[in-house]
């Protein structure tokens, strides 16, 4: 049997009229911002008049630490967002928006796969709705005001050597990690050593994905800690007068994306840091208004559940009052294969034994989630190669830890595939049995909770960090900053902080290289081992297959 494209199966999709999608959920066809006639950003007004309306049940969608052969999971989102409306729930998704770094570079697309995807596919893997360049530009106005001050006589006394606000772009491009500006004499400014960062690791970026609305959204961005005087005091963004512009840039940006999925159910699109880098999380007021317009929505937390899912429930969560009803690991047979120490090229072949030893990286997993008090399910993403052996010893192994794994075939067959995931979900969602709490306190000291999460959620012997970092901690709790969480950035790859370490390894250790304080947006940055913010193309890169065919689509993004 031959298999469609991803690609060839989105060409398919038979869309409905946003406006439709859009009263599935109650919102009225004035208060949908058309981008075409397919995707529409959602109101202001209208998300500001459904306060006071209860929440639905929030279902987070994680995985197991990813691997070359795959995972699934905002596949398994789309998938659980139809197998609900199937089941006669009334359910929406939201998951992250696409950046174009990965997609030229190593992924080509981010919207979900098979017979369980968002549309419209291009739309989305390319410019969308021009969310992320106006974070990129909001981003780049604050760089500009900063060295524009300096040059017109530094009134707020910034010390060159301590501007810490560097710039960003949408794309992977590892010679600009480190550069020097303002190079070519008296005219072009002051010359200083900066750098570039990706833009889904913009402070603006998380800003956004956390603001409550375009008020919030400001105050955060004047929040934003840019530099430093010679007396070690911050300069802030609003100092700089620039946190009325770049929320003018953001004005739009702030409002929820809808489109829809393949079924035609919907789907809010919106944000997109990443989880090894960033807080990995879409933003809260797409899943706050999906909570107020629908029973169940399925949202996901990126990368395996040691990053994203830890991040969303000790930033997001915690910050937005979400107390999720449940969550879905995601695993596949090849994956845990991978953990077990079978290399790509040979996943083809059954392995019972790989298979077993592999569940430890899943197991690690579930546990960590119950760890925050949030019931758990497994699914198994099915792939053609995957044996009735295979996938038994994958349930046995879940039942020894206390839960159950459902094997579903959303990929291929769309919502009829996963009918046993959503009303598992269901279950779990209505039982009551989540007593969600984050892993820490808010009072606990930074270094404490980097510690925490290193040791409860990666099983590290120790952190190691330099006395420099530590005392930098230090001052910023000293400055009214200890009560922020920590968004770890580390490989997504391994519990440990080395890329190649795929099991559930223990007896390792998490250095620490690096913490920034992103102030606008509540939490501290940490940085460990070789760990980039700015990432680089591989070796051959996306881009290089990327193209329009004769008949006028574009091929190579998915």
């Amino acid at each position: 049997m031959a298999f469609k494209t991803d690609i060839e199966i989105a060409r398919e999709a038979k869309k409905k009229p946003i406006q439709e999608i859009g009263a599935k959920l109650g919102i009225p066809a004035e208060h949908l911002l058309p981008y075409g006639h397919d995707k529409a950003k959602v109101s202001q007004d209208f998300i500001r008049s459904l306060e006071g309306r209860p929440d639905g049940k929030l279902i987070l969608v994680t995985a197991i630490n990813p691997t070359p052969a795959g995972e699934g999971k905002t596949t398994t989102t789309v998938g659980l967002g139809d197998g609900l409306n199937r089941i006669g729930k009334k359910a929406a998704i939201c998951i992250r928006e696409a950046s174009l770094g990965p997609n030229f570079g190593m992924k080509g697309g981010a919207a979900g796969g098979g017979y369980a995807q968002v549309v419209p596919m291009e739309d989305m893997n390319l410019h969308f709705t021009g969310d992320f360049h106006a974070i990129t530009s909001a981003h780049n106005l604050l760089s500009a005001m900063i060295d524009n001050h300096i040059y017109w006589g530094n009134e707020l006394g910034i010390d060159q050597r301590r501007v810490s606000w560097r710039r960003v772009m949408d794309m992977n491009d590892r010679a600009l990690r480190d550069v020097v500006v303002s190079l070519g004499g008296v005219a072009n400014g002051f010359p200083r050593q900066t750098g570039f960062d990706i833009t889904v690791a913009s402070e603006v970026m998380a800003i956004l994905c956390l603001a409550r609305d375009l008020e919030d959204l400001q105050k955060r961005l004047g929040d934003i800690v840019v530099a430093y005087r010679r007396d070690k005091s911050p300069v802030y963004a609003r100092d700089l007068k620039a946190d009325g512009a770049m929320t003018v840039l953001l004005k739009d940006a702030m409002q929820p994306n809808l489109v829809q999925t393949l079924e035609n159910n919907p789907a809010f699109v919106h944000g997109g840091p990443f989880a090894n880098i960033a807080h990995g999380c879409n933003s809260v007021i797409a899943t706050r208004t999906a909570l107020k317009l629908a029973d169940y929505v399925v949202t996901e937390a990126g990368f395996g559940a040691d990053l994203g899912a830890e991040k969303f429930f000790d930033i997001k969560c915690r910050k937005a009052g979400l107390k999720p009803a449940a969550a879905v690991i995601v695993a596949t047979i090849r994956a845990l294969k991978m953990n077990g120490g079978v290399a790509k090229a040979d996943l083809g072949a059954e392995n019972v034994e790989a298979v077993q030893k592999g569940c430890a990286n899943l197991g690690r997993h579930i546990a960590n989630v119950k760890s925050f008090g949030v019931p758990v399910v497994v699914a198994i993403n099915h792939f053609a190669t995957d044996t009735e052996a295979e996938i038994q010893a994958v349930r046995d192994f879940v039942a020894t830890q206390g839960t159950e794994a459902i094997l579903c075939r959303h990929w291929a067959e769309g919502s009829k595939g996963i009918v046993d995931l959503a009303e598992k979900v269901v279950q779990l969602a209505e039982s009551g049995a989540s007593n969600f709490a984050p892993l820490y306190p808010d009072e606990m000291p930074l270094f404490k909770k980097i510690e925490t999460i290193a040791k409860r959620i990666y099983h590290a012997d120790e952190v190691l960090a330099d006395k420099s970092i530590r005392d930098q901690l230090r001052a910023w709790e000293a400055e009214g900053y200890g009560n922020l969480p920590i968004c770890m950035a580390k490989t997504q790859y391994s519990f440990s902080t080395d890329p190649n370490l795929r099991g559930a390894p223990t007896g390792h250790s998490v250095p620490v290289r690096e913490v920034r304080l992103s102030a606008g947006a509540g939490f501290i940055v940490v940085i460990c081992g070789e760990i980039m913010t700015m990432p680089g193309l591989p070796r051959h890169p996306a881009a290089e297959v990327i193209r329009i065919n004769d008949q006028g689509f574009v091929e190579g993004l998915f």
